[in-house]
Formats: structure tokens, C-alpha cells, sequence
């Protein structure tokens, strides 16, 4: 079973968005701009590091980014059995499994971002990951110190984040190196996330939740709070309320995945940090990511191949993770261009027809086996124009 995993604050990097500009998906970003009312668009392609960095904005670019990814997989027709996300990502997840809709997960985020900005200016806060020991000894460590500092991520085997007071934190430091830890690096953000110091942002969130129409998730989505899957649409406002305040339980999510008969993590969105957890955590595990569109066809590549030690492969398989579908760019009258048939070789790029005044290309290579609009038929955003087949 396939799970969608989802990258949360940190996974940012200035220009992360110019892959995707001219794909289908990046209208995205227009809505998202619309939305909140800020220019989502600069924040992907143009913002600098030290722009980028800050909360309110490394988050609502990674939401949105990750957003269009998952877009650009769905449109390959690939879907998850389940969903999860690391902290922001989490929001991402919700959206994914139908709890949010688009407009209402991006306002969340924006108010979530403000909200843990503030926090962190009215209570100075940093976070830290220790390296090379495990969650005991790093509990033992906080607990030792003479000052306010806590675990704030379970990340994996032997890679704990805490967070706290900056004077804490360096006394933590010091005694997790006395413990054995490899390294203590520093996490570069504005606050302690994930901590009490958040109690802030919690409330202010809390109202933003209570205005929103959260609806049950149509796929099972596993918590940071408790590590466990939720499909009631209640319980998920308590969790997004607590997860503030509360360690990201990243490791025994992994592992519950494990336990729950996951085999293929799929991370979707900017960077690989979740990739890289799930390698060192869960063993035997298939594990894959797509942050641009060349991943797209890795993705699919490795989707068709039977995973590590399986006998034999279903019927369909391969067929399945060779087709791929054209949809349209936007609602309009379908008009196909001269010679539009099946068995007809297409290349990135290539112009299907026309809907309305937008053009229908195809953002992959692959020979047309069918037409799936008639010239003249009123179509909409997203509905499939052609199917095509890569070999």
C-alpha cells in the first residue's frame, strides 16, 4: 500500500517553484495568492533565503508548493491508501484526504504561520537536533536541565529535535554530548515550536479552526500528536489545536504505517528530508519523492517495478504506471488540434487542441491510445482530454 507523506517548515529553499512554472499544476498558485491575499508566486521563485526562512512565509510556500506535486501526481492517476504530514504538513495531509478544501487549508496555514511568528517574537525560543542518542537519553537530558526545554520531534532512530530557551537548549547541549550524542546542530527557526512556548499561536489557531468547515477525511490520516490514523472530522479540531503545543511523533508514525501494512512512502513536495527519515526508520520500505516534475516519471518508473522481495507482479501492473492522462487547463469549449488520433507519438509540450482561449499540452511524452472529448463538448478543469500510453 502506498502512503503520501508530507514535508513540513525547513524544507523550503529559495526558487523551489521554478520547476513547475508552465506545468498545469501551477495555477495553484494563482488560487492560493487569491485566497490569502498574498503573492504566493514571489515567495516560490523570487524570495531570498532570509525572506523565505521566515515562519509565515516557509510555510505557506511549502503548503502550497507541496500542493501543486500532488496535483501533478493525481493527474497521472496515482492515489494513496493513506496520508500524513510532518507538522505544517500535516494541513497538506488534510487537504489531500478532502478534510480541507484547497482555499480553506491555504487561510489555515497563512493564520497558523502569522499566529507561530507572534509567538516566537513575544517569547524568544530556538530548536536543536540531537543526533546519536535515542528518545530515552534525550528525555533524560532535558529533563536535567534547570530550564525550559523539550522534545518537540521524534524525527527517527537516533535524530530528536528539541526545543526550548535558547540558554536551555545550550545547557541541553552540553549534557547530550556528556550522554554520547554525536552532534547537537542548530534548527534554524523563530521559536519553539511544538512546546509550551506556542500556547499563543494555539489559541489564536483554536479560533481559526472553530471558523472553519473541517470535514471527515476521506482517507485515513495519521496524527503528529499520537501517531495514529483519524477519519472523524471532531477529532482532527482537538488534534490541529494540540499539535502546537505537542511533540511531532514522526518516528512512531513511521513505525504505525509499518505495522498498518505500508510498504511505499512517497514524499511529496519540496525537498527529501522525510525521505531520508523514513529510509533510516522503516526497514524493507519503499521509498520515493517527487519535489519537481522530472520525479513524475521516476515516480511511475518505480511504481511499475514489483517492490524488493515480491514474487511475480498482478496483471496490469505495468499497464497501470505506463498510462497517463492529459486533462484540461480550464473550463471552456474543447477544440482539438488537426490530427488528433489514437496511435499519434506526442512529446512534452505538444498541443492537443485549444479550450476556450487556453492551449491543451501535454506535460508528458507517450502515444495517443484515445480521445476522450469530442470538438465542441464543454469540458472542466481537470477533466481528461486524452489517454496516453508511454510504451
Amino acid at each position: 500500500m502506498i502512503v503520501f507523506t508530507f514535508p513540513g517548515q525547513g524544507s523550503q529553499k529559495p526558487g523551489m517553484g521554478a520547476p513547475w512554472v508552465g506545468h498545469p499544476s501551477w495555477e495553484l498558485v494563482g488560487e492560493a495568492s487569491a485566497a490569502v491575499g498574498r503573492d504566493i508566486e514571489h515567495l516560490l521563485l523570487e524570495a531570498p533565503a532570509d525572506e523565505l526562512t521566515e515562519t509565515r512565509n516557509a510555510q505557506a510556500a511549502t503548503f502550497v508548493l507541496s500542493l501543486v506535486v500532488l496535483d501533478a501526481i493525481e493527474r497521472l492517476g496515482v492515489e494513496p491508501a493513506a496520508v500524513a504530514g510532518h507538522s505544517l504538513g500535516e494541513y497538506t495531509a488534510l487537504v489531500a484526504a478532502g478534510a480541507l478544501a484547497f482555499e480553506e487549508g491555504a487561510t489555515l496555514v497563512a493564520e497558523r504561520g502569522e499566529a507561530m511568528q507572534a509567538a516566537g517574537r513575544e517569547r524568544a525560543g530556538g530548536m536543536a537536533a540531537v543526533l546519536g542518542l535515542d528518545d530515552d537519553a534525550v528525555e533524560v537530558a532535558c529533563a536535567r536541565v534547570d530550564g525550559d526545554v523539550w522534545v518537540a520531534n521524534y524525527n527517527a532512530p537516533g535524530q530528536v529535535v528539541v526545543a526550548g530557551s535558547p540558554e536551555a537548549i545550550d545547557d541541553l547541549a552540553a549534557l547530550a554530548k556528556e550522554a554520547g550524542a554525536k552532534k547537537v546542530l542548530p534548527v534554524p527557526v523563530s521559536g519553539a515550536f511544538h512546546t509550551p512556548f506556542m500556547a499563543p499561536a494555539r489559541e489564536r489557531l483554536r479560533k481559526a479552526l472553530a471558523a472553519t468547515d473541517v470535514r471527515d477525511p476521506e482517507l485515513p490520516t495519521y496524527a503528529n500528536v499520537d501517531a495514529a490514523p483519524h477519519t472523524d472530522a471532531r477529532e482532527w479540531l482537538g488534534l490541529l489545536g494540540a499539535q502546537l503545543c505537542s511533540p511531532v511523533r514522526w518516528r512512531q508514525t513511521l513505525h504505525r504505517l509499518h505495522d498498518d501494512g505500508f510498504g511505499t512512502y512517497v514524499e511529496v513536495g519540496p525537498g527529501t528530508v522525510l525521505t531520508g527519515l523514513a529510509k533510516r526508520t522503516v526497514s524493507g520500505a519503499r521509498v520515493l519523492s517527487v519535489s519537481t516534475p522530472a520525479d513524475l516519471d521516476r515516480l511511475l518508473e518505480a511504481l511499475a517495478a514489483p517492490p524488493a522481495g515480491a514474487v511475480g507482479a498482478h496483471e496490469g501492473e505495468h499497464l497501470f504506471a505506463t498510462e497517463r492522462l492529459v486533462v484540461s487547463p480550464a473550463a471552456g469549449l474543447f477544440s482539438p488540434a488537426g490530427g488528433l488520433d489514437p496511435g499519434l507519438r506526442l512529446e512534452p509540450g505538444d498541443v492537443l487542441g485549444t479550450v476556450g482561449d487556453h492551449e491543451v499540452r501535454s506535460p508528458f511524452s507517450g502515444v495517443v491510445m484515445g480521445v476522450l472529448a469530442v470538438d465542441g463538448e464543454r469540458v472542466t478543469a481537470s477533466q481528461p482530454i486524452a489517454w496516453l500510453r508511454t510504451s
